[in-house]
């Protein structure tokens, strides 16, 4: 199974206005489909869900939809830290963005959730909120630069970790490594989602065309089995390589041994 899923929640705002109702009434169906997710990947085994609340690029929406859309996320970080489910399953909510372009409001009811999970490790649940990819990369850079300028790292001593271990969140673990990136909506794009996370180790993706309100178990499940067949081709291309590599050595040492001195003497 794998440890990292991340998905981009699109299909919202279409899902509403195919079924004739306002936005918000799209958010908050897709809302209870996050709510269903959390406990469909704490079922199988997942250690780590990130899901994609709001991009920086969201910030352009029409004012009324933004400070609804921002007062349900609030309400539901408000009860995940009442919801017993999330302690019963040692759920650590963190946020990942640029908290402060958030309303004083929705950043006090992230840090109270974050504060009441703060010492749980079996289940971690991002929420990337005001956040971007390119964005998280460049403020990390910037940290690094002013530790470096103030002589508290070394610019030899920088590796893919030191970068890692500034992206979002800044403080406790980095976000690991993404094994599963799924797309509702129907596009086929990432937009700028947890770019250094996805790109290093060609994690699994998974498009499909239901709206975000419309993702149903078997959804999910097909994604798992998308990224376990690509496990099973990589395993059988790493098997088909070494056993290439092993029949080159062979080869050598066959020549080697053919063209050693003892060998052309007894052949005299």
């Amino acid at each position: 199974m794998p440890e990292h899923i991340a998905i981009i929640m699109d299909g919202n705002r279409r899902y509403a206005n195919r079924v004739g109702k306002l936005t918000n009434y799209g958010h908050a169906k897709g809302a209870s489909i996050t709510e269903k997710v959390m406990e469909w990947s704490h079922e199988i085994g997942v250690k780590q869900l990130t899901v994609y609340a709001f991009s920086t690029e969201n910030f352009n929406r029409s004012p009324d939809e933004k400070e609804k859309l921002f007062e349900l996320i609030g309400l539901k970080f408000d009860e995940l830290c009442q919801d017993e489910r999330t302690h019963k399953r040692e759920m650590h909510i963190r946020a990942i963005g640029d908290l402060q372009m958030l309303p004083a409001s929705l950043q006090r009811s992230i840090k109270e959730a974050e504060r009441c999970t703060a010492n749980y490790d079996r289940f971690y649940l991002n929420v990337a909120i005001a956040y971007g990819g390119r964005q998280d990369i460049v403020q990390a850079v910037r940290k690094i630069a002013e530790k470096v300028d103030n002589g508290q790292l070394d610019p030899e001593d920088i590796t893919e970790s030191t970068i890692s271990n500034h992206l979002y969140p800044v403080v406790g673990n980095a976000v690991p490594n993404v094994d599963l990136i799924i797309r509702t909506g129907g596009d086929e794009r990432v937009s700028n989602f947890l770019p250094w996370q996805t790109s290093g180790n060609e994690c699994a993706t998974y498009f499909c065309a239901p709206f975000w309100p419309e993702f149903r178990k078997i959804d999910f499940l097909r994604s798992i089995r998308i990224y376990q067949d690509r496990l099973q081709e990589k395993k059988r291309v790493m098997k088909r390589r070494s056993a290439i590599l092993l029949k080159v050595l062979e080869n050598r040492n066959k020549e080697k041994v053919h063209n050693c001195p003892v060998n052309s003497v007894r052949g005299i």
